[in-house]
């Protein structure tokens, strides 16, 4: 199958032969369904923490936190041609001839956008560019040259907004300034991942393509948020590795050759960042994506649940960390065993079935079962967004049940049982977690351990006419972290406010 210029295209990504002939088998095989038990809901897989308990673990990080070495991890990679689908449409519409009066009629989101455009964060550069053009902003809408528009803002020509990642669009306007997603992440790094120093970590996950457009943004704007915050930023930034992307087959699942011959690799989607945060080694892991940021006015709310969170994870691993210390030192009994299995099933959501009534046989697999990385999720309310959301889930291996946040694409949805478990989903996964990935000793857990191969998926794509198969890995917050500590506690929803396209940025909570 394999070619002797294939095993060298092979070593240059640093894939080996035996990954690439699993992955060909998987495309063979096809991914296993995951198997639904029940929909987390709260109180039963989900928690609910509010009033006292809130502020009680709000307390416990802002204390805990000066002795913390914490991170914000945020996955930025890509380009934010997805954003602008609907734009990229209007302008080849515009473009082919259709009047722009007949566009707004036929379309009441493209009334909505150009009457609105003005209100836009990126109007102002848009304006200079414009009148470095010799025309006047003003006049351009009035005569509804609404091709134009679109072209300086979406191509290299003009501001290049199409190819621009995400984290680097002008998402918020301010009273005398506008704020890219990277900057409010810095802003939001500033109120709950400082360390007692004054120190606030951030790790950008890039394309190889952008990461120097990155880099200059930080260094155009740390200083201001330095000075305005009182802290120092340690900005960092890692890009997807080669040998995590994944073959392409075609439709007879034989390997997909380019025109010259070469095999044709895909990125494997986001399940990939396991690799980047595996080389992170801090105390605390905030996790959350670049575009799900609000304004000042509405950060409050976020900030008071980032903390919780981050209150909760480190209350939990006090706990576990005390337990398995004991275990190990040996002042840890037989009549231990009891309240400690009883905070594991009840507060670390572990399926009883695990766990032995007999301290003798019970203390082993609990060791186990506490020493591994843990993460605290925020989940909201389902309002129909597309994506994951938390269930309880079958293991294959042994019918225990677990936590887990599970994509619409790994149910089987002919199966009238699953498909019924998965509409009653309660909640949604806002990408809104806290993780902690130290033992009980203080070593780094190797993330590797804990993924769940099984739950990758297959979709079917085209290159250059021809179609293919494409594999993505199991997901950063689904399968990849399938054998974590898994505990979901419900957020508000105001904590949720991901920009899809651009007319999310005209949604009250971006203005």
């Amino acid at each position: 199958m394999f070619t002797q210029k294939d095993l060298k295209q092979l070593q240059e990504k640093g894939i080996s032969q035996e990954v690439v002939q699993e992955q060909v088998n998987r495309f063979e095989k096809g991914f296993p369904y995951t198997e639904l038990v029940a929909p987390a809901i709260v109180p039963d897989g989900i928690v609910r923490i509010e009033g006292a308990a809130l502020d009680e673990y709000i307390h416990h990080f802002e204390k805990a936190s000066n002795q913390l070495d914490i991170l914000k991890f945020v996955p930025a990679s890509g380009a934010a041609t997805r954003m602008f689908k609907q734009l990229f449409s209007w302008k080849q519409e515009l473009e082919s001839g259709k009047a722009a009066d007949q566009l707004l009629q036929e379309d009441p989101e493209a009334q909505t956008f150009f009457s609105q455009i003005q209100t836009f964060a990126f109007w102002d550069n848009l304006s200079v560019l414009l009148k470095e053009q010799n025309q006047e902003p003003k006049d351009m809408l009035e005569r509804k040259d609404y091709a134009t528009l679109l072209h300086l803002l979406l191509d290299d020509e003009g501001l290049g907004y199409a190819m621009l990642p995400k984290g680097l669009l002008k998402f918020h306007r301010y009273e005398g300034f506008v704020r890219t997603p990277l900057e409010e992440h810095l802003v939001e790094g500033a109120h709950y991942a400082r360390d007692g120093k004054g120190v606030v970590k951030i790790h950008f996950t890039v394309s190889a393509e952008h990461r120097g457009r990155f880099v200059n943004h930080v260094g155009d704007v740390l200083k201001r948020y330095e000075e305005k915050y009182g802290v120092q930023f340690e900005v960092s930034f890692s890009v997807q590795k080669p040998s995590t992307d994944t073959l392409a087959v075609d439709m007879n699942n034989q390997p997909f050759r380019e025109t010259d011959g070469t095999l044709l690799f895909r990125p494997g989607g986001h399940g990939a960042l396991i690799q980047n945060l595996n080389e992170m080694d801090q105390d605390v892991i905030f996790i959350k994506n670049i575009d799900n940021v609000v304004p000042d006015s509405l950060k409050e709310e976020t900030l008071r649940y980032k903390k919780a969170l981050g209150g909760m994870l480190v209350h939990l691993q006090e706990k576990i960390h005390k337990i398995l210390v004991s275990m190990e030192d040996g002042s840890f009994s037989e009549s231990d065993y009891a309240a400690a299995r009883q905070f594991a099933v009840d507060d670390l959501f572990i399926d009883a079935v695990l766990l032995p009534d007999k301290p003798g046989e019970g203390i082993p697999a609990l060791k186990a079962l506490l020493n591994r990385p843990v993460r605290v999720c925020g989940m909201v309310k389902n309002e129909g967004e597309p994506g994951g959301g938390p269930f309880w889930v079958k293991n294959p291996k042994d019918g225990s049940r677990s936590l887990q946040i599970v994509e619409s694409s790994q149910v089987n949805h002919k199966d009238k049982d699953q498909k019924n478990i998965f509409e009653q989903s309660t909640h949604f996964n806002p990408v809104d977690l806290v993780c902690g990935i130290r033992d009980y000793k203080g070593k780094q857990f190797d993330l590797n351990r804990f993924v769940d191969p099984s739950t990758g998926f297959i979709s079917q794509k085209s290159k250059n006419g021809k179609d293919l198969k494409a594999q993505e890995l199991p997901g950063l917050w689904n399968g990849a972290m399938a054998h974590w500590i898994t505990v979901f506690v419900e957020v508000p929803l105001v904590t949720f406010n991901p920009v899809k396209t651009i007319m999310d940025l005209l949604r009250d909570e971006h203005r």
